[in-house]
C-alpha cells in the first residue's frame, strides 16, 4: 500500500495516504515565508518525522508555485492551511505597503492574491484552513478558498475592506455568499464586521468551532482530526465528489446532474471502486491506491 501524507499552509500541511505534511503562510505579502513538515507513518503511529523549511520567499509567483506543486502531486490526498504565528491565521496585506503603490502596481498586485486564491480553490484534493487568530480581508478569503474551515472561539474573522474604501478583491464578494448566503454575507460585507468561532459557526462560515487550548492551536488539532476522518477514503471519488459539488454549484440542477453522471462514470473503471467492493463483500477495511 502506498504511503500518504498532510500538507500545512500560512504554514500548509499535508495528508496522504499514510501520512502529515505541514507548510506554513505567515501574511498575504507579495513575499510570503513557507514551512514544510513531513511525517511519514505505518499503520500504527507516526514512526519518522522530517522537517523541510523554505526561507522567505520574494513574490508572489512562488505561491502558485507551491499550490501548481500540490495540484499535480496525486500522492496529497488532504491539505491543511495553518499558521506559525501564535494568534493570527493571516492579518492580510500590508496597507502601509499598500498606500506607497501606483494604481496600476495595486490592482496588479489583488490580480495576482485573486490568482493565487483562485489556483488553492481549484487544488483537487479536499483543502483545510486551520484558523487559530485572527483572518481578515485577504487572510479570511484564503481561508474561504478552502473547502472546510475550523476555527478556535478566540478566533475574529472579517472581510473589512470596507472600512478602508475598498472591497474585497481575492475572491471574497463571491466566496463568502456562496458560504453563508448573500444576507449575511452583504450584512458582513457592508459594516466590515468582524464575527468570532463560535458565531462564525452558528453562520456557517466554519465547520468546526471549539474553545482555544493553552498552546493555542485549538484549530489545528481540530483540523487535522478532520483529516484524519477524510483520509482513509479513495482519493479518486474525493477528488471527483468535490468536481461534481464544485462545477455543480455554478450550474442548474439539470446541468449539475449531468455533471455528477461524468464524474461517476470516471470511478467505474477504477481499482479503488473495486476494492471498495471487495472490502464491503469481505468485512475488512479498504486499502485505497488512488488509482
Amino acid at each position: 500500500m502506498r504511503t500518504g501524507r498532510i500538507l500545512t499552509q500560512p504554514s500548509v500541511e499535508l495528508m496522504a495516504a499514510r501520512g502529515v505534511f505541514a507548510r506554513p503562510i505567515k501574511r498575504l505579502f507579495p513575499r510570503v515565508s513557507f514551512t514544510q513538515t513531513r511525517s511519514w507513518c505505518s499503520d500504527g503511529p507516526i514512526a519518522d518525522r522530517a522537517e523541510v523549511r523554505l526561507s522567505r520567499l520574494d513574490g508572489e509567483d512562488h505561491g502558485r508555485e507551491l499550490v501548481s506543486s500540490l495540484h499535480h502531486d496525486a500522492a496529497v490526498r488532504v491539505v491543511v492551511f495553518k499558521s506559525l504565528i501564535p494568534g493570527v491565521f493571516c492579518a492580510g496585506a500590508d496597507l502601509k505597503e499598500r498606500a506607497q503603490m501606483s494604481n496600476p502596481e495595486a490592482e496588479l498586485f489583488v490580480h495576482g492574491l485573486r490568482s493565487l486564491m483562485n489556483d488553492i480553490a481549484a487544488l483537487p484534493m479536499p483543502t483545510i484552513a486551520a484558523v487559530d487568530g485572527f483572518a481578515l480581508g485577504g487572510g479570511l478569503e484564503l481561508a474561504l478558498a478552502c473547502d472546510l474551515r475550523t476555527a478556535a472561539h478566540s478566533a475574529q474573522m472579517g472581510l473589512i475592506e470596507t472600512t478602508r474604501g475598498l472591497l474585497p478583491g481575492a475572491g471574497g464578494s463571491q466566496r463568502l455568499p456562496r458560504t453563508v448566503g448573500f444576507a449575511i454575507a452583504k450584512e458582513l460585507i457592508f459594516t466590515g464586521r468582524r464575527v468570532g468561532g463560535e458565531q462564525a459557526a452558528e453562520l456557517g462560515l466554519v465547520n468546526r468551532s471549539l474553545p482555544q487550548n493553552q498552546t493555542g492551536d485549538a484549530a489545528h488539532k481540530a483540523a487535522l482530526s478532520l483529516a484524519r476522518e477524510i483520509l482513509p477514503q479513495a482519493p479518486i471519488a474525493m477528488r471527483m465528489a468535490k468536481v461534481a459539488m464544485n462545477r455543480g454549484a455554478e450550474v442548474d440542477i439539470s446541468s449539475g446532474m449531468a455533471i455528477e453522471g461524468m464524474c461517476y462514470a470516471r470511478l467505474i473503471p477504477t481499482r479503488d471502486r473495486q476494492e471498495g467492493m471487495a472490502a464491503f463483500i469481505e468485512k475488512r477495511p479498504p486499502r485505497y491506491i488512488g488509482e
